[in-house]
């Protein structure tokens, strides 16, 4: 098995873009993650674009919730035209409170089925475009059906766009399976919640859609420890990803799902600084991959083999700092595989 090794743009402003996205290139990435955090994550697309001539980039994620479906296509469009095929398109839910309390915008009665609606709508601007064909598109969420020759970008070199959806339960997963190329997969993972959960739903999917499992692409963010500052930093990332109430399944598998409620209550009382106390080791074990640096290659590999297609460490790549581990953990995953 094969893994593509990818690495996150931290959230920097556009004019650093393009030495991280050359930089990340040279070292060898197969791709570059944009994040939707502190920054609209379309806007680096066209400088990755322009500085790059290899390299993989998309979203991890933007949220599709926060957009309709006609903007998402124009501009996945125009990235795709502009890197000569190598954008992918990731689009993720959130939660209902950032939706409607950072966006603005309005929480769907069903997650799942305005997301599957929404990749249906983009995909009929896609061949609309591409095609000449009329634009009709009707469904619970979005009806869509005018696009006059004014509004119309015609057709593009590479019109097959890859959009993968990000998820942590198993809806999510399932709708990758039937609707999408690729799964993003939370960073609250273990092996054990990849293997009985997520990859099962993947394959439920598929077979609903008449699809092959391997149609779509696992793509897998890691937590890596290799020293004293990582373990904390890590600690208090799970304890924070696992106060969500929405995302309790993953640590309810090992067992643990007392510990998820209390770091909801933590979280609820503004508690931040006590919550990685209640990250044991076993559990920081289980959700992330703790080795000494030369070691990282090869329990990444052993971790992963047969559940991912693409790995991406959590911490965002930045260049000239520890460039040389970087380098090693490409190099030997991709010797190992």
């Amino acid at each position: 098995m094969s893994f593509k090794i990818d690495a996150t743009l931290p959230p920097v402003f556009l004019n650093s873009v393009p030495a991280y996205a050359m930089a990340a290139e040279d070292i060898g990435f197969d791709g570059l993650w944009t994040t939707e955090t502190q920054h609209d994550p379309f806007l680096p697309g066209a400088l990755i674009a322009e500085h790059t001539g290899r390299m993989q980039f998309g979203t991890a994620v933007a949220i599709g919730f926060a957009r309709s479906p006609a903007t998402l296509a124009y501009t996945a469009w125009d990235l795709a035209q502009a890197s000569g095929g190598r954008f992918i398109l990731g689009l993720g839910t959130q939660v209902r409170a950032h939706i409607e309390r950072r966006f603005g915008m309005t929480w769907p009665a069903s997650p799942v089925n305005k997301l599957r609606e929404q990749i249906g709508a983009i995909r009929a601007f896609w061949h609309a475009w591409q095609s000449g064909e009329r634009l009709n598109f009707r469904g619970e969420y979005y009806k869509l059906t005018l696009m006059t020759p004014f509004f119309n970008p015609g057709p593009c070199q590479y019109p097959d766009i890859p959009i993968y959806i990000a998820g942590v339960n198993t809806g999510l997963a399932r709708l990758a399976g039937e609707a999408a190329d690729g799964f993003h997969v939370h960073p609250l993972n273990s092996a054990r919640y990849l293997r009985e959960v997520i990859i099962p739903a993947i394959a439920e999917g598929a077979r609903k859609a008449g699809r092959e499992r391997d149609a779509v692409a696992v793509s897998v963010s890691a937590f890596v420890v290799t020293n004293a500052q990582e373990d904390a930093f890590t600690r208090q990332q799970i304890a924070f990803y696992a106060s969500t109430p929405s995302y309790r399944r993953v640590f309810a598998l090992h067992g643990w799902e007392d510990v998820a409620e209390r770091l909801s209550e933590h979280a609820a009382r503004g508690r931040w600084g006590e919550m990685s106390d209640l990250i044991s080791d076993e559990i920081l074990h289980s959700f992330a991959v703790v080795a000494a640096p030369a070691e990282v290659p090869h329990t990444l590999s052993e971790r992963y083999h047969g559940l991912a297609d693409r790995l991406t460490l959590y911490i965002p790549y930045t260049p000239g700092e520890r460039d040389d581990f970087w380098r090693r953990v490409i190099e030997a995953l991709k010797a190992e595989t």
